[in-house]
């Protein structure tokens, strides 16, 4: 061989497998399985793995049989014409935005909280141009019609931008809306004119703890958004859902965007895996979030949002206790436990020696306060406030 081209093939190998990668994936499961982060950093298994590797191996931008596959199944779960595979739940609603709007002016309606409104990086104004109004919920649990009617932008007043979508978001911080308000919200939109998105992330948990067909949920909505790497464990994917001609006109949209994919015949087979094998073990992840629930309640823990499916928000004042303590003595355990804030979330992989080790933590702590002479408050809340907090430590004075 050439001695130049030689060493131009040596600098671009790489081995990134390390030398002890077997033990490393297994004390990554161990971590996964005590962490109440997210249900995003659940780990593929030898299972799902061996069934993935069998998908076909064609290019999506022109013809992927497992892909096209999994697309077909995903349309009729979900009672729509077509579906779409995409690389993130965040590609999937802003796909469908994009897709659903026309020419400007526009404006979308959501909740505060939705991750369209937090959590993806203002893309409705990016990519759309949109203008987001979002709403808080006077219940201080979901939207509904008298929420959402008067903060609709009819006309032609050329000072304002129309409402063109409806998104909402199932579930939303765990909770479930009511699928009466839901049908509710549909019914006044189709009358206006005016379309609806569903973040459905998390719509398999909604689906498993209300006992209600997958396209029974999404019968209400013009285009849903379905994660698989959340609650389903899948390393990759979401669906959008939709029409043929919406689904059609996205897929265009999804290649501007640069989410064009080639071989995932690989992600669509753990997809499919997830599907079938993990979808039936989510009510034991709900029975685990309200063990937690239950718990921290026989405690006096404040609760900001109960577990209604797989994830509870609490507040540790009620015993004097502050997140960072508790972060910090739960990294320090003999098998450490990580958390972020108020935030406990529940997934398939979730041990549940992970949920008795915290509920016996924080006993510990609340005794500790008690011996300390801290008296428990109560929780003040005014329905609505903020219950996602991330744990801040306290500033050092400076010397």
């Amino acid at each position: 061989m050439d001695p130049k081209l030689s060493s131009i093939i040596e600098q671009v190998k790489v081995d990134i497998i390390t030398p002890t990668q077997q033990r490393d994936n297994a004390r990554q499961q161990e971590e996964v399985s005590r962490s109440f982060i997210s249900d995003t950093i659940t780990v593929p298994t030898k299972e799902m793995f061996a069934y993935a590797v069998q998908a076909s191996v064609g290019d999506d931008v022109y013809n992927e049989p497992s892909t096209i596959a999994l697309e077909a199944h995903i349309a009729e779960l979900t009672g729509k014409e077509a579906a779409l595979f995409v690389s993130s739940g965040t590609m999937g609603n802003q796909l469908a935005i994009r897709t659903h709007l026309q020419q400007p002016p526009n404006s979308i309606i959501c909740d505060v909280r939705a991750h369209i409104n937090k959590y993806e990086a203002g893309g409705a104004a990016i990519h759309s141009g949109a203008l987001q109004n979002a709403l808080t919920p006077k219940n201080g649990h979901h939207l509904t019609l008298k929420d959402i009617e008067p903060h609709v932008v009819f006309g032609t007043d050329v000072h304002s931008a129309p409402t063109r979508i409806i998104c909402l978001e199932n579930t939303l911080n765990g909770t479930i809306m009511p699928q009466s308000d839901i049908i509710e919200i549909a019914d006044f939109a189709l009358k206006n004119g005016i379309l609806m998105h569903l973040d459905g992330a998390r719509l398999w948990h909604a689906a498993v703890e209300t006992r209600t067909p997958i396209d029974e949920l999404c019968a209400p909505f013009d285009s849903v958004s379905l994660c698989f790497s959340k609650g389903l464990g899948a390393p990759v994917g979401t669906c959008l859902v939709g029409p043929k001609a919406f689904i059609q006109k996205a897929r265009w949209f999804r290649k501007i965007f640069g989410g064009g994919m080639r071989q995932i015949g690989v992600l669509a087979g753990s997809v499919a895996y997830a599907l079938s094998h993990n979808f039936p073990l989510l009510p034991r992840v709900h029975a685990l979030a309200k063990r937690l629930q239950t718990g921290l309640e026989e405690l006096q823990v404040g609760i900001l949002s109960p577990a209604e499916t797989c994830m509870v928000f609490y507040d540790p004042s009620t015993i004097g206790v502050e997140y960072w303590e508790i972060i910090d003595r739960a990294a320090a355990l003999p098998k450490p436990i990580s958390l972020t804030g108020s935030r406990l979330v529940v997934h398939i992989q979730t041990s549940p020696e992970a949920v008795e080790d915290f509920l016996s933590l924080i006993r510990t702590l609340k005794e500790e306060k008690v011996q300390a002479g801290i008296v428990p408050s109560p929780v003040d809340s005014d329905g609505m406030r903020n219950v996602y907090v991330r744990a801040t430590r306290p500033s050092t004075p400076s010397k």
